[in-house]
């Protein structure tokens, strides 16, 4: 093993690239050969150099450099490489790239699929939330109740689980309608309740605070209310 040479190898440096760029590039419409070219000018950024021209580039591809001049026209005018012009000490104007415009177009792109991640996990959500409403009425929703549920999803904003949470108090309660389940989750907006967790604990002291108040003598026998596991999925 040539040991000098693998000391020069250590010295020259590695590159980092992003995973999310060789993850996502078909998505942003990027050619293997576009990826390469990026990567190839990333190289020489982190090296030091600014401004690779096409022909310094097409020495390391197998491209020519005519082809390496269409592919950087092509990239900078879609918007994933920019060609800046710099100044130094002396005022002398230089060119320099930068991959800038690359790394924002990956990052939107993470935010639109974490988007699309939490539309499709709301879809599902209310796909859920509507079986599960039919299944405790033992029928199918009429149309406004449809539309209830909607307006506690999209206009209240209340949480899928805090919606399930309030059906399971009316069933507890022996009054499986939507209306009794509006005043439930109305009040426990009014008292910040916000989580399942919260939700069980008020349920719990209202329905105490209830057998008190209706318990003629502290003699009679305590009455037992029906319990629900509210933190099982």
């Amino acid at each position: 093993m040539d040991r000098k040479m693998m000391i020069n190898w250590i010295n020259e440096g590695t590159v980092s690239i992003p995973s999310r760029l060789i993850q996502d590039y078909k998505k942003l419409k990027l050619t293997e050969s576009e990826v390469m070219l990026l990567i190839h000018v990333y190289s020489f950024l982190q090296q030091g150099t600014s401004f690779p021209t096409p022909e310094i580039l097409a020495n390391r591809m197998s491209h020519s450099e005519a082809d390496s001049m269409q592919m950087l026209q092509s990239l900078m005018k879609r918007g994933f490489l920019e060609l800046q012009e710099t100044k130094d000490e002396n005022n002398s104007i230089s060119e320099a790239f930068s991959l800038a415009p690359l790394w924002d177009k990956l990052i939107m792109l993470s935010y639109e699929q974490k988007e699309e991640k939490q539309v499709a996990a709301k879809a599902d959500d209310e796909r859920t939330l509507y079986h599960l409403f039919e299944g405790e009425f033992g029928r199918p929703l009429s149309p406004m109740e449809c539309e209830l549920i909607n307006i506690w999803l999209d206009q209240e904003s209340y949480n899928p689980n805090l919606i399930k949470a309030a059906l399971m108090e009316s069933v507890v309660s022996g009054k499986r309608n939507l209306r009794y389940i509006d005043r439930i989750l109305i009040e426990w907006n009014k008292n910040g309740v916000k989580t399942v967790k919260e939700a069980k604990e008020y349920g719990e002291k209202f329905r105490n605070h209830q057998y008190k108040s209706t318990t003629p003598t502290q003699a009679e026998p305590k009455k037992k209310f029906p319990s629900y596991n509210w933190l099982k999925d």
